[in-house]
Parts: C-alpha cells; sequence; structure tokens
C-alpha cells in the first residue's frame, strides 16, 4: 500500500490480526501520484449499466482469486459516484489546490488576502531575494541529462533525509520520463552563488500544473515555500494554467491561497464482515472529512466580501 496515498494500513492490520490475509488486493491508480482523473475508459449510451457489470466481475474475480478486494483511487466524482451507485464503498479526502481567478501577476493574486496574510507572504518572498537566491525556470528542451539527473540527487537526498531510503522512483525513471514528454515537464531550480541548492519537478497538463517532487541541499528559510508554492503560482499566471495541484496533503497551503477540495476513491471488500464494518467506519470518516474541510475554508488568506 505504499505510495498510494489512500492509506488502508489499519484494514491490513485489521486482517492481519485476525489472521487473514489483506495482501492481494486489486487496486486501479496511478502509482505514487495521488492526482485525480478517470480511471476506467467507458464509451456506452448506458454507462450504468457498464458500471454495473464491472463491478459484479471485480466482486466475482476477486473472491476467487482470494483477494481481499478492489479499490479505485482518485477517481473524478463522475465515476466514483458511478461506483458507489453499484455499492462500492465512498471514501473522501481533502487536497489543496490554487485556482487562477484571472490574475494578471502575483500581486493581483495577493490583492484578494487579507492584510495580514498578505503580508507575512510578502515577506516570506522578500527572505528568498534577500539571501541572494535567484530562480530559474527549464522546461522542453532547455532540461538536459545532465539537470535530470541534478534534480534526481535532490529527490534521492529528500526521501534519504526524511525515510532512511532513496525514494520509490529510480534514476531510469527519470530518464524516461526526459526521453518520453520533454515537452510535459518543468523543473525550477533555485541558485545561491551560481550553485543550485533546490529543485522541483513539476508536470503540465492541459489546464493543470502539477507540482510533484522537490530537494535541497541546504536548509533555507522560506525556501520550500517560494519553489513549491509561490513559484508554481507565477508560473501558471504567466501561462494562464487554471489549477495548480502541488501534491497531497499540507495544512501549510491553506494560509498561502490554496482552497480545499475534495478527492474520492471507491473500494470493496469481499469478506462480508469486514465490509461491512469498514463500510461503517468510512461513513463516519467521511463526516469528519466534511467537518474539515468546512474548518480549513475558514482559516483561507482571502479577504471577506
Amino acid at each position: 500500500s505504499y505510495g498510494e496515498y489512500v492509506f488502508d494500513w489499519a484494514w491490513a492490520e485489521a486482517y492481519e490480526k485476525n489472521g487473514l490475509d489483506y495482501y492481494p488486493k486489486w487496486l486501479c491508480g496511478i502509482p505514487f501520484s495521488p492526482i485525480e482523473g478517470q480511471r476506467i475508459g467507458i464509451m456506452h449510451s448506458n454507462p450504468k449499466l457498464v458500471y454495473k457489470y464491472i463491478t459484479e466481475q471485480l466482486n466475482s474475480h476477486c473472491a476467487e482469486q482470494a483477494w481481499s478486494g478492489w479499490h479505485v483511487n482518485f477517481c473524478d466524482i463522475a465515476q466514483a459516484t458511478h461506483l458507489y451507485d453499484t455499492g462500492a464503498m465512498r471514501r473522501t479526502s481533502v487536497q489543496f489546490q490554487w485556482f487562477n481567478n484571472n490574475f494578471k501577476d502575483f500581486d493581483d493574486f495577493l490583492k484578494t488576502f487579507n492584510a495580514r496574510k498578505r503580508k507575512a507572504v510578502k515577506k516570506e518572498r522578500a527572505k528568498i531575494t534577500e539571501q541572494n537566491i535567484s530562480i530559474e525556470w527549464l522546461k522542453g528542451e532547455q532540461i538536459t541529462t545532465a539537470t535530470m539527473q541534478l534534480f534526481c540527487e535532490f529527490y534521492q537526498r529528500t526521501y534519504l533525509k526524511r525515510s532512511g531510503h532513496l525514494g520509490y522512483l529510480n534514476s531510469e525513471f527519470f530518464s524516461l520520463l526526459h526521453a518520453l514528454m520533454a515537452d510535459k515537464l518543468l523543473i525550477m531550480l533555485a541558485k545561491k552563488d551560481l550553485h543550485v541548492i533546490a529543485a522541483t519537478l513539476s508536470l503540465i497538463g492541459d489546464n493543470t500544473l502539477y507540482g510533484r517532487y522537490w530537494g535541497a541541499s541546504e536548509e533555507i528559510d522560506s525556501l520550500h515555500f517560494e519553489l513549491c508554492y509561490y513559484q508554481g503560482i507565477d508560473y501558471a499566471i504567466k501561462h494562464n494554467i487554471q489549477c495548480f495541484n502541488a501534491g497531497a496533503q499540507g495544512e501549510h497551503k491553506i494560509a498561502r491561497g490554496f482552497q480545499p477540495i475534495s478527492t474520492y476513491s471507491a473500494h470493496h471488500i469481499v469478506h462480508p464482515d469486514f465490509n461491512n464494518a469498514i463500510a461503517d467506519y468510512l461513513e463516519r470518516e467521511c463526516q469528519h472529512i466534511d467537518i474539515y474541510k468546512q474548518q480549513c475554508s475558514t482559516l483561507l488568506p482571502f479577504k471577506n466580501e
């Protein structure tokens, strides 16, 4: 279950305590990417019938193979609703995303903040300038093999410090990413005294900028916020991108103008007792998530209009 961002370790532990195997399980999702999207491709005049057929087949196949169940992570709301209508369990979570309201520039965006929050953001950004740190954006052909390798080293450094391993993705993955879709990649480099001290990797979608990974060689006050959030907002405004998804979790994004949005996943557990127990848990969890989302909204920095 590592790298899924829909956490079911407690379910696995409950299985283990009862002498049952939670793994293997059937999973539909994008590895290491908590990004919402269409997970099942359907072209049919009556999609409800297709979803009903799919879930019936999944239920049957999981039971036959002795898999604990099936899971569809980070599906869009339309697919989630269809899956829930077939009897799948509903699970929600909260992410924080930035939305472009036709802003002219970053200062125009800050005009939507109340005075205290606006001052705090300006102070954070000023710290970067005061330390003579410059930021460079690289896209497409501007990204060299050496730059990609340098970013990989930053990525590995972050995971090694945080988790004690080099991360889920290896250098071959980043090389392949560079070779196949460089035109969709955005690397931002932070430089001090001409030396690169930090980097981020983002992917450019049709109308969304996806911030994915970052790493730094030294601890510098406010650099993470500048490189991972403010620069992404700057880029989105300049290129008329409507949404900036800077990754999962991170309540510190709220004060910087990232709004709470709901994400969805669908689940089915073969064992009837566990399915009922987990369904009860998820119903209560969804209620808490709704309250949490509302509380997060009250912390947004925007002016009351």
